[in-house]
């Protein structure tokens, strides 16, 4: 593929009105206001960004803070509904769908325009850039980056899923922006649970190590994607099943055989622990319409000699015993409490801790990335693009047109280069058959194994 886009158009698609309300960011919002999060949704046909235009102008007005702006009152963040507006560029480029699919996870593959956090949260900055690419066989990429302070990957699908019925002509989903998190968790949240907050604050020396992590890991990481097949997946959740002695789900297993593959490669076999994030809205009764950072986690110890079956297992368990086993957001505000919020960006998650190789993984898969439509046509392919390179995180969505599903990790640059290979194949496809019909779109691609 060209790796010089031409730029055809730019805009700004605002609402038309701003409401000017303004949300004061949570706890879990404010911890992830150093972070952008980018997707690319590819379509086989071509896209008019008129049209895409006029729904992102509908779908703002339904979701209006994704227009708007973050601003710093005193130790609280805060965004406020001002209709900014999202720059929406239109480029072209000379390579085919295909070839653009290739380079979703490279660094500098240009389909994305990635929001640059840290200026937005001091100000003036877009919180979503939307890029459209048309290429040279006809068909659209469609990138997307927002800021993490502003939702979780829940509040982005239900953003484009607005912006896919407003594009259609049909009803717009309800969306709920929340006035202040944190008073909101107060009213819902028990008055105990586990006891554990979800962060920390590391020791000076901790803290360099990580800070020279992040600056390292453009240069020292690379992402391998990986894509199973239905059947191959069947055949792992049967053998877990049955080994786990209860039925398991396809993330279950996927979690588990992802890591238990990548440790085994790794030759690694001390224990370490796993993380993986939940959304609590359901767990905690509240809308699916609430628009924020409303994740919690589960942390798990992994011992390869027990074998992956025995992780999917424990992680079914701790999944359903969430909210008395797992939940920590009211110990989260209190240790927000007690620390005070001007040290909030002193502290990490649990989950990112590279040099104790903690594995964090993401299940994106039933957002219903593969159900939005624009202009009749629906996604051939969806995933995570570039995001943070730091080694041992993970995402898992659904594959190809919406079947199989697709793992992206990102991991050291030799480990990464062994998971490619032969040996890594071997390993994490074991559970393929020869006769496995793989769908077309991923013999296209040659870069996901």
């Amino acid at each position: 593929m060209s790796i010089w886009p031409q730029l055809r158009r730019s805009r700004t698609v605002r609402a038309g009105r701003a409401p000017g309300t303004v949300l004061r960011c949570g706890l879990m919002d404010t911890m992830l206001a150093d972070l952008a999060v980018s997707v690319v949704l590819y379509f086989d046909r071509p896209l008019d960004d008129d049209r895409l235009a006029a729904g992102l102008a509908r779908a703002l007005d339904r979701v209006p803070v994704f227009a708007g702006r973050l601003r710093t009152d005193g130790d609280a963040l805060e965004a406020v509904c001002d209709d900014s507006g999202v720059p929406l560029d239109l480029y072209t480029v000379d390579g085919t769908l295909a070839e653009a699919m290739g380079r979703v996870t490279a660094a500098g593959s240009e389909l994305v325009d990635p929001v640059d956090a840290l200026a937005a949260r001091v100000g003036g900055a877009p919180l979503l850039t939307v890029r459209v690419t048309r290429t040279a066989d006809g068909g659209t990429v469609l990138g997307c980056s927002w800021h993490h302070a502003i939702g979780d990957l829940h509040s982005f699908m239900l953003l484009l899923r607005i912006w896919s019925a407003a594009v259609e002509g049909e009803e717009l989903p309800e969306a709920e922006l929340v006035e202040d998190q944190d008073a909101l968790l107060d009213r819902v949240l028990p008055a105990e649970d586990c006891g554990r907050p979800g962060f920390r604050v590391p020791a000076a020396a901790e803290a360099q190590l990580l800070a020279r992590e992040v600056a390292a890991g453009p240069r020292a990481n690379r992402t391998v994607q990986i894509y199973f097949g239905d059947a191959e997946v069947d055949r792992m959740r049967a053998e877990f099943s049955a080994a786990a002695g209860r039925r398991l789900s396809s993330g279950d297993v996927l979690c588990a055989h992802v890591l238990g593959a990548i440790r085994e490669l790794d030759d690694d076999e001390a224990e370490r622990w796993l993380t993986v994030p939940v959304n609590a809205r359901r767990w905690l009764g509240l809308s699916p319409a609430l628009v924020g950072n409303l994740l919690g986690d589960v942390h798990l110890p992994y011992r390869p000699k027990d074998g992956p079956a025995a992780l999917a297992g424990a992680l079914r368990a701790a999944v359903e015993e969430f909210p008395t086993a797992h939940l920590n957001l009211r110990s989260n505000l209190g240790f927000l409490a007690s620390l005070g919020r001007a040290r909030l960006r002193d502290c990490v998650p649990l989950g990112f801790d590279p040099q104790a190789r903690r594995f964090s993984f993401s299940n994106w898969s039933r957002f219903g990335a593969y159900r939005v439509s624009f202009q009749g046509h629906r996604p051939v392919f969806f995933s995570p693009a570039a995001n943070y390179p730091l080694p041992w995180v993970s995402w898992t969505v659904e594959g190809f047109g919406g079947e199989g599903y697709l793992s992206t990790v990102v991991l050291p640059a030799r480990l990464a280069a062994r998971v490619r290979g032969a040996e890594g194949r071997a390993a994490l496809h074991r559970f393929r058959h020869e006769a496995d019909a793989l769908p077309a779109s991923a013999s296209a691609v040659p870069k996901v194994i």
